[in-house]
């Protein structure tokens, strides 16, 4: 009877003990997915906060949350108590009876690094515009063209993509019309699959006239492991130098040359049109298009953003509480017949941050920040800022990813077990 008796707490022993091996299994799988969701929105909130800043001329400021160390703990006890009665019944012995103790407590004491993002690496790269390589294997990609164009370009062939709004509000509005509209088209083009960007491989004359009595072997191999070949001229007696060089085209269908939309695309950005290709270059026009021939241009000139740029671009979207505006804290831009601008004319079908009042951001917020008194938020139900915030901020990550220096300091917080 005895045995009977005390196979409960045997059982529950055996759980305890044998449990044991499965805490780090299932510490990971419910701790992980938490840091994951965490990790994420407060990245997200960031990037929103630092917009927001940027719409108030504030200075943007970013950490980045270097490691984590979970610990977790275990701690079991079971302990058998005698229990001493006065009773006469009591059993014969020194006490009446053992009262089994079991005592289970666990607890998660994680550890956060974080790294200010400012030093003189960082703001370089922030300030750095994306070559001209990034903005065409974006467009390459699943985002639209003219959505990366008109985040990522300047101009296009000196055509102004609202230029003023890659700084601080500015005074009058920018000039971006005709890039919209021109854009629209391109888009249409390539739904239509009428243009394509390709990468044409092009031999590039580096040098020439070098003798046959000064050529080696060893010159034919060090030539070749910097990306050059010699070739001999086949009337001379020497050797030209080549290089390899990948020359990004804009392709254009033979049977679509008198495409309407490609007429319009054409006559805004300035090209000769019959064309059925144009060189894509960056930063080599004239901004005055001085020596242009008359019939148009053969080339697309590109001049990029830098990310800080975008970031500026995309602060104008923000939609301000009327009473930050009419008290200065939120600068405007005034028609010249003193009527506030409307920036969502620029940014229309692109970004959207909306403000609202109150103790908690609205339900309907996708990703949501609390400043100056006010909610800032993206709509959940607003796919293309939504489409368009998710692709910044993988840019984001791309642009302003690299090994922090010896020198930068780190902020490691332990945080309380819970």
């Amino acid at each position: 009877m005895m045995v009977v008796r005390w196979l409960p707490w045997i059982a529950a022993v055996c759980c305890m003990v044998f449990s044991g091996c499965t805490i780090g299994p299932r510490a990971l799988e419910n701790s992980r997915p938490r840091y994951n969701e965490a990790i994420k929105k407060t990245t997200e909130e960031q990037l929103l906060l630092n917009i927001v800043r940027l719409r108030y001329t504030d200075t943007p400021s970013s950490l980045a949350v270097t490691s984590i160390a979970a610990q977790h703990e275990l701690v079991k006890n079971l302990k058998l108590v005698p229990f001493f009665s006065a009773s006469q019944n009591s059993m014969p012995g020194p006490f009446s009876a053992l009262l089994p103790q079991a005592e289970l407590n666990a607890a998660d004491r994680p550890t956060y690094s974080l790294t200010p993002q400012d030093d003189q690496d960082f703001t370089k790269r922030l300030f750095t515009p994306i070559p001209l390589e990034g903005i065409l294997y974006l467009s390459k990609t699943t985002w639209p063209t003219a959505t990366v164009f008109r985040l990522w370009l300047e101009n296009l062939n000196w055509v102004s993509n609202a230029e003023t709004a890659s700084g601080p509000t500015p005074r009058m509005p920018p000039d971006y019309a005709d890039f919209l509209t021109g854009m629209d088209a391109f888009q249409r083009l390539q739904d239509r699959k009428v243009v394509a960007f390709v990468s044409e491989e092009r031999d590039e004359k580096a040098g020439e006239g070098l003798p046959t009595a000064q050529m080696s072997g060893s010159s034919l191999v060090e030539a070749a492991k910097a990306g050059f070949e010699f070739r001999k001229h086949d009337k001379k007696d020497a050797w030209t130098l080549f290089k390899k060089k990948h020359v990004a085209q804009l392709r254009i269908r033979p049977d679509a040359l008198k495409d309407p939309d490609l007429l319009t695309f054409c006559g805004i950005f300035r090209l000769k049109p019959g064309e059925t290709s144009y060189e894509l270059t960056s930063d080599k026009e004239d901004p005055f298009l001085t020596g242009a021939p008359k019939g148009g241009l053969v080339k697309l000139d590109l001049e990029p953003r830098s990310l800080l740029q975008v970031l500026f671009y995309l602060s104008h979207a923000v939609q301000v509480p009327p009473e930050h505006a009419r008290s200065g804290l939120a600068p405007l831009t005034l028609e010249p017949d003193g009527r506030v601008f409307a920036w969502d004319q620029v940014l229309r079908g692109l970004f959207k941050v909306c403000s609202a009042r109150g103790h908690r951001p609205p339900a309907h917020a996708y990703v949501a920040v609390r400043y100056h008194d006010h909610w800032y938020y993206i709509d959940q139900r607003d796919r293309d800022s939504k489409a368009t915030f998710s692709l910044v901020l993988a840019m984001t990550r791309i642009e302003l990813s690299g090994k922090m220096g010896a020198s930068t300091p780190v902020l490691t917080l332990p945080l309380g077990g819970r």
